[in-house]
Parts: structure tokens; C-alpha cells; sequence
């Protein structure tokens, strides 16, 4: 019975270990994200940094983020179809 339980208990601990790992790369995924569409839109939308966005810059930069997220989205889906034809 103790070989069971210490079976089921690195069981459990294994599927913990795995699940952590899981959230630490969806972190990392989220903030490479942020990180490009940063790079992006900054390069687009900011002529000189100065200490406060004026209207036009605001604007680009909220419309530039919106049509990064919608595309990447976009790709995402368009490739989780893919793969999921490809499945069957």
C-alpha cells in the first residue's frame, strides 16, 4: 500500500510541477507579446518621447495594440483550424 500511495503522490506532484510550468509560459509568452507589439507601435506611433502622449500618439498607439492583438488572434486561430484539420 505505501508503494501506491508514493506512486500517487509523485503523481500528484508531477501534475503540479507540470501545471507551474504551464502558467510560467503562458507568462512568458504574454510579456514577449507585450515586448513586441511595444517595439512596434512605439516605432510607428512615437516621433520624439517627450513626459506626456499628446492625442494623435495616444490614438496610434491604442489602434496600433488593438490591430496587433486582433491579428495575432487572427493567425492563431487561423492555425489552431489548421491543426485541427490536419487531426482529422
Amino acid at each position: 500500500m505505501q508503494g501506491l500511495n508514493r506512486i500517487l503522490s509523485e503523481n500528484a506532484e508531477s501534475a503540479e510541477l507540470q501545471r507551474l510550468i504551464a502558467v510560467e509560459q503562458q507568462k512568458a509568452q504574454f510579456q514577449a507579446q507585450v515586448h513586441n507589439f511595444t517595439d512596434v507601435c512605439w516605432d510607428k506611433c512615437v516621433d520624439k518621447p517627450s513626459s506626456k502622449l499628446d492625442s494623435r500618439t495616444e490614438i496610434c498607439l491604442v489602434s496600433c495594440v488593438e490591430r496587433f492583438i486582433d491579428t495575432t488572434l487572427t493567425i492563431t486561430n487561423r492555425f489552431t483550424q489548421m491543426v485541427q484539420k490536419g487531426a482529422h
